[in-house]
């Protein structure tokens, strides 16, 4: 067996490969380290099927409720919630266009996602403050 082999199997012998991941569904999950709420949050193309009405947000969710997110613009994303409703979050005004394609995570200081302070950090690194929440409804057709 040559060096570089045995360097292929150590993977393997910590669970580190990738092959299992492929069945595995994409799900919120929560990691608690000391009294910080550390939330990762897997992201879905937004499909162009419906219009979102946006109306006036609430200044929190809270983070069990999220199901999942979609990226709906380079300035924002939208978290599917339990109850099946949607809430847009809008990004500070500087904010590049994120990189959301892998999911992002949320690292709040309690069990609550709040606007003005808490920010999404994507997985290449960059954060972006959330400004604002809007409730978001299917657009009526006319």
């Amino acid at each position: 067996m040559t060096f570089a082999s045995l360097l292929a199997l150590i993977p393997a012998l910590f669970g580190l490969s990738g092959a299992g991941t492929l069945g595995m569904q994409m799900t919120v999950s929560r990691v608690v380290v000391q009294d910080e709420v550390i939330v990762r949050v897997p992201v879905r193309p937004m499909p162009r099927q419906f219009e979102w009405t946006e109306h006036k947000g609430p200044k929190c969710i809270d983070t069990e409720d999220i199901r999942g997110a979609r990226l709906s613009g380079p300035g924002q994303v939208d978290f599917l919630l339990r109850d099946k409703k949607r809430v847009r979050a809008q990004f500070e005004r500087n904010c590049p266009a994120l990189d959301f394609y892998q999911g992002f995570y949320l690292n709040t200081d309690d069990d609550r996602l709040c606007a003005r302070r808490d920010s999404v950090h994507s997985r290449m690194g960059v954060s972006c403050r959330i400004e604002r929440f809007k409730k978001l409804s299917p657009k009526r057709p006319h």
